[in-house]
């Protein structure tokens, strides 16, 4: 992993402009057929007349919790670095996280697109669009790195503002040239690093260079509130998340069971979380969730209400996923669980970012950097072999060395 200390400001090197001729630009070649589906609504969209004054900063973020929270510390730094009041500020985000945008952008105009549904119906897309061309931003940023030319950087191409800023994206050759087309037509292109450099590191890269000098990334903070968790009271309590939206990354459900046993023995109540689809297939979870101290509540939380359980957990247990990051940047003591997919862009976070009450544990493998795409297993649905490879003493060991000595009451009523 590229060091952010080692990082030097060179604006010539660092930026770049890619030349495509108008006749290609017209029509392009190795484009894949859903780009020409959307053609003529985003050729419409595009030209769409704007007659009011272009104003305010739009700030495209195509992708999932995970990589807003990510994001979102360095946010604050746009306005001072870009010239623009916060309340200037447009954050176009999905659907995903938009139950709690109002507290996390407290400050900040934001708007949320489902954009699944944006990359796949023409209609859709066409409405999210025009009211973009209405917004008629000034300038238009987006320095995500792995991101989708038909989400994130058509959006940029759309809203057409006077002046463009992306940054230099993960590119292969599928990609290749759907990321031509749209990276021809940005005003400023920064390269923010080779491939593996972390997303926060990224996010200050970018920063700097528009800055024209060196922004130190920081611990990522998110803005919350105080409330009450949604969970009777009765003792301090663990926070369990076994699912992620990879079953491949889910590390194996008994280790996390085992690990509640230990906890309830502890003197810790714990609580299941995740999405109802996660639910897990266990023959036993079901008896296990008839012990006292044990709460299942996966399916049944709201992102705000996941958020204010996380907030006051004596710890959380998680697989790589949104809630991680989630849980890293409240603040609260978290074990993460990391496969090798893509080791280094997400997790582990670099260690000057990385807050002391965080754990990241993984099982490093010579096939690491497969991008998810792993020949070791018999389906999509096993298990990926650097997560199940990663042993349940070692979680364990980090877990409690996190955790508080509970009192010797708290034992004695579990």
């Amino acid at each position: 992993m590229t060091d952010q200390d080692n990082f030097h400001h060179d604006p010539v090197a660092q930026r770049r402009r890619f030349a495509t001729s108008p006749f290609w630009r017209t029509l392009p070649a190795g484009m894949r057929r859903r780009w020409w589906v959307f053609r003529p609504w985003d050729l419409i969209a595009r030209h769409w007349p704007v007659y009011k004054k272009r104003r305010g900063l739009l700030v495209v973020r195509m992708d999932g919790i995970g990589d807003m929270v990510l994001f979102r510390t360095c946010l604050d730094h746009y306005a001072e670095v870009l010239d623009f009041n916060a309340s200037e500020i447009t954050v176009l985000g999905c659907t995903s996280w938009a139950g709690i945008a109002d507290i996390v952008f407290a400050g900040y105009r934001v708007r949320v697109i489902d954009e699944h549904a944006y990359a796949r119906r023409p209609l859709y897309r066409f409405k999210v669009s025009l009211w973009l061309r209405r917004l008629a931003p000034a300038v238009t940023v987006c320095d995500s790195y792995l991101r989708r030319a038909l989400m994130a950087d058509s959006l940029v191409w759309i809203a057409d503002a006077p002046r463009t800023l992306a940054s230099l994206p993960y590119i292969n050759e599928p990609t290749r040239a759907e990321f031509l087309f749209y990276l021809s037509q940005i005003n400023e292109i920064i390269d923010t690093g080779d491939y593996p450099t972390h997303e926060v590191v990224r996010h200050y890269r970018f920063l700097s260079i528009l800055a024209g000098r060196r922004i130190k990334p920081e611990l990522l903070h998110l803005p919350w509130r105080d409330n009450p968790p949604p969970i009777p009271g009765g003792g301090p309590y663990v926070v369990l998340n076994p699912g992620s939206n990879e079953p491949g990354r889910r590390w194996p459900f008994g280790h996390y069971l085992m690990l509640a046993g230990r906890l309830l023995k502890a003197g810790y109540r714990v609580v299941f979380v995740g999405k109802s689809e996660e639910k897990t297939r266990e023959n036993n979870f079901r008896d296990f969730c008839e012990r006292h101290g044990v709460i299942d509540l996966i399916g049944r939380t709201s992102l705000p209400d996941l958020l204010d359980l996380m907030n006051h957990a004596a710890a959380v247990l998680s697989n790589d996923s949104g809630p991680a990051h989630l849980s890293i940047a409240l603040g609260a003591p978290t074990v993460v669980i990391v496969g090798g997919g893509h080791f280094g862009c997400f997790v582990p976070y670099p260690k000057q970012i990385t807050p002391p009450q965080t754990r990241f544990v993984f099982h490093e493998m010579d096939c690491y950097h497969c991008f998810w795409r792993c020949h070791k297993r018999a389906s999509k649905y096993d298990v990926f072999p650097c997560i199940s490879a990663i042993a349940e003493e070692r979680v364990w060991g980090e877990l409690q060395g996190l955790l508080p000595r509970v009192p010797a009451e708290g034992l004695a009523s579990s």
